[in-house]
């Protein structure tokens, strides 16, 4: 029994170890008139919280170590509920970031800080690791992570941890009543982005289609695929081999049925990758390799 107790004193230690080192890289942050949010310090004076609460543009401020700073919005990326602040004189270190991604069981605290009285934290597993998810006009997360901690009031933007007190991902409840996480490397992958650029990268490969049904055999267990109209010159879709009258069904693995498909599959994580297109040419299905560009 007494060894039994131990471990659980151990335990218990280590999970409130976790909170105390992600909460020092945890701030409250003021975008709505409601209940504050929280964010996460992404690098030397970002702030990475989710675009949802931050119900303007200006008068914004982060509290952090009993002080209020004024911040500045550097970017908003809607389809993964991520925004970036700017903090001048912020002086807190970035969080750590787990080695690899959340796995289904992992036992998990979700970290907030929604108020100035200090952090709040629940304890949970990861539940399930999806996706995509579309999030409304053609846009997409890529994937995201599901998990039974429980989502304080204000919890949206702040980290969900591992045991060590890395961060596995960003919490939001931005998609819906079912709160969620946008995994660490999407999080600060789109945070990256929207710093060097102040937008989202989107990837573009260059044609205009329209969707139809892919008749007979060559349709079985298929969705519908896009009808290629036009293929731009000079285009990532035109240097891959791409031609009028492909009819594109998936890309890098996963259907292409419609427009909505396409844009979503086009996401900043794939810019410049090298994908398989799989195409139906005359009847056979053939596979080419396109590298997606940037949409300026």
């Amino acid at each position: 029994m007494a060894e039994n107790t131990n471990v659980l004193i151990d335990l218990s230690n280590q999970m409130a170890d976790a909170v105390e080192r992600v909460a020092k890289a945890t701030v409250t942050v003021n975008g709505r008139a409601r209940q504050p949010a929280s964010g996460v310090v992404h690098s030397e004076g970002c702030v990475i919280t989710a675009n949802h609460v931050l119900e303007r543009d200006e008068d914004l401020t982060v509290e952090a170590e009993g002080k209020s700073l004024a911040a500045a919005l550097v970017g908003r990326d809607p389809a993964s509920d991520l925004a970036v602040l700017k903090v001048a004189g912020l002086g807190l270190a970035p969080a750590a970031t787990a080695s690899g991604p959340a796995r289904v069981g992992q036992l998990v605290l979700a970290v907030g800080r929604p108020s100035s009285h200090g952090p709040m934290a629940s304890v949970g597993v990861v539940s399930a690791v999806g996706g995509p998810l579309r999030t409304g006009r053609g846009l997409s997360l890529e994937q995201y992570i599901r998990t039974d901690a429980t989502p304080y009031p204000g919890f949206s933007g702040g980290p969900l941890v591992d045991a060590s007190g890395a961060v596995v991902g960003i919490t939001t409840t931005g998609f819906g009543s079912v709160a969620l996480a946008i995994p660490h490397g999407l999080a600060w992958g789109a945070a990256k982005a929207l710093i060097e650029h102040g937008t989202p990268k989107r990837g573009y490969i260059g044609i205009s289609s329209q969707p139809v049904r892919i008749p007979g055999a060559q349709g079985a267990g298929r969705e519908p695929g896009l009808l290629v109209v036009h293929v731009e010159e000079n285009s990532p879709a035109h240097k891959g081999g791409l031609m009028l009258g492909d009819v594109l069904v998936a890309l890098d693995g996963q259907p292409a049925g419609d427009t909505d498909d396409l844009l979503r599959l086009l996401s900043g994580s794939r810019v410049g990758k090298t994908v398989p297109l799989e195409v139906i040419r005359g009847g056979t299905l053939a596979t080419l390799e396109v590298t997606i560009g940037e949409r300026s």
